[in-house]
């Protein structure tokens, strides 16, 4: 079943609910309204009888002959409304003329409530109609005997007029009910399927995407400012950042071939040179090509290593957290750049102390990373040097070179994976072009940063940015202790 049915079914649904609710509240209002009308009719009329004939009887001949005058009743009775007199033994004394040759029936209950000073009002059903009639006590003022019930009045009113108007109220509103219900359902059924139109739009330029593997195709932009606009929105933010991962893994396939080709051809050509000529080799010559494949060997292995690290960093492999005195682990990196340095003079700057939380390892890889792409890009006579400072909010650790230097078109790009410039990162220097994006991820995982300001045949100084440890109260009272 689509969405657009069965949001069409829902509305249709709820608004049936609350239409049902809505008119059986309505009927039974107005079927009160209407049984409350006939009550107060009939017991209004049974009221002027006994007023009546209060009024018209004469004490002083009540007196004298003990008889009560009865009016014409047929004074009080309309086409529809009927009265009827009973005396105390239930006789009836008088009776509207509408009546014909019937009677209004007589429940025995009722006239026993009525001797005792009691009305009752009730429904009968006869052959010819329903009737609601109101019974009560006829009440004169005796002169000997004060308030006396000499007998019963009866008014009953047929009820074919409030049920034929129950009658037609229920096929109005069932007409207009399913009236309604139809014409909701229609426009319910148009509204849903206008609004989810741009829903459809967008699975088949999806789906027109997912076919051509073109990634390159874009949602059109809906004008509505609503969910569907925020939808295409995303969704064409996602295609741009598909597109992007798409190419860059595309990029990094070709960089990894290109990188993994050249010494693979150079190990095949060394191993057919040692097959062929191996006789007429000196010791020598073994020994230089078996150095060349060593340091080839030594190339790839350095690959797949950083390529398995960002493979972790792509996956989300958490660091270590631990204490770490930065310091220290600058002095480390400055001595191992002594030995790398070849001819490129290495210095230790400022040094502060400074504790930072995370994988001592990682950011000994970091700092060295740093420090081999430095020497690697400064000639011969020129200067690295390492320094650390302690801000109030940072800690600053930067390697600053006099080397060649990075154009400023390259520097938005030189922490992309392989990215080399023309200039500054070429193949002969024998890096992979991973150190610096590996460089960055370390720290970022530790909460921190990377810059780099450079200047073409001035030099680069590169910055890590890292939040300093900052121990809580109570373990700082407790190592005082």
């Amino acid at each position: 079943m689509s969405i657009r049915t069965r949001l069409t079914l829902w509305y249709t649904g709820i608004l049936a609910a609350i239409l049902l609710l809505f008119s059986l509240a309505l009927y039974s209002l107005l079927s009160q309204v209407l049984y409350e009308q006939v009550d107060d009719t009939i017991r209004s009329r049974a009221g002027e009888i006994s007023s009546y004939i209060q009024t018209q009887t004469d004490p002083l001949r009540l007196l004298i002959t003990r008889q009560v005058q009865i009016p014409p009743v047929d004074v009080f009775s309309t086409s529809n409304t009927f009265v009827q007199i009973l005396d105390r033994q239930g006789n009836i004394v008088a009776r509207s003329a509408n009546l014909g040759d019937n009677f209004l029936p007589i429940r025995r209950e009722s006239f026993d409530q009525n001797l005792a000073g009691s009305a009752v009002l009730y429904t009968l059903t006869t052959a010819q109609a329903r009737l609601r009639i109101y019974s009560a006590p006829l009440i004169i003022l005796d002169p000997l005997e004060g308030e006396t019930i000499i007998g019963v009045v009866q008014v009953g009113m047929s009820l074919h007029d409030v049920d034929a108007t129950l009658l037609t109220a229920r096929y109005a509103i069932g007409l207009g009910v399913a009236f309604t219900l139809l014409l909701a359902a229609g426009v319910g059924a148009f509204m849903s399927h206008a609004a989810l139109r741009p829903i459809d739009q967008i699975t088949q330029t999806a789906l027109q995407i997912s076919r051509a593997e073109d990634l390159s195709r874009r949602l059109p932009a809906v004008r509505t400012q609503d969910e569907l606009a925020h939808l295409t929105d995303t969704f064409n933010e996602m295609l741009g950042r598909l597109e992007e991962l798409f190419q860059q893994q595309q990029r990094l396939v070709a960089d990894v071939s290109h990188e993994l080709r050249t010494p693979l051809t150079t190990l095949r050509g060394n191993l057919d040179l040692l097959r062929r000529g191996m006789e007429r080799l000196s010791p020598e010559d073994i020994q230089d090509i078996l150095q060349t494949m060593e340091g080839e060997i030594t190339r790839m292995s350095r690959l797949v290593a950083d390529l398995l690290l960002l493979s972790q960093a792509d996956a989300g492999v958490q660091i270590k957290q631990e204490i770490v005195e930065l310091d220290a682990v600058l002095l480390d990196v400055y001595r191992q750049a002594l030995l790398m340095a070849d001819g490129v003079r290495v210095e230790l700057g400022h040094e502060d102390r400074a504790l930072v939380l995370g994988d001592r390892d990682r950011l000994h890889q970091l700092l060295l990373n740093l420090v081999d792409n430095a020497i690697k890009y400064t000639p011969a006579g020129g200067t690295v040097r390492l320094s650390l400072y302690r801000r109030e909010d940072w800690v600053q650790v930067s390697v600053a070179d006099t080397g060649v230097g990075i154009a400023k078109e390259d520097l938005p790009h030189i922490f992309e994976r392989f990215y080399r410039s023309d200039r500054a990162r070429s193949r002969q220097t024998g890096g992979t072009g991973l150190g610096l994006s590996i460089a960055k991820w370390i720290a970022e995982a530790h909460g921190g940063h990377l810059t780099v300001e450079s200047e073409l045949g001035v030099g680069s100084t590169f910055t890590l940015w890292l939040k300093p440890y900052q121990p809580r109260a109570g373990a700082a009272e407790n190592r005082a202790a």
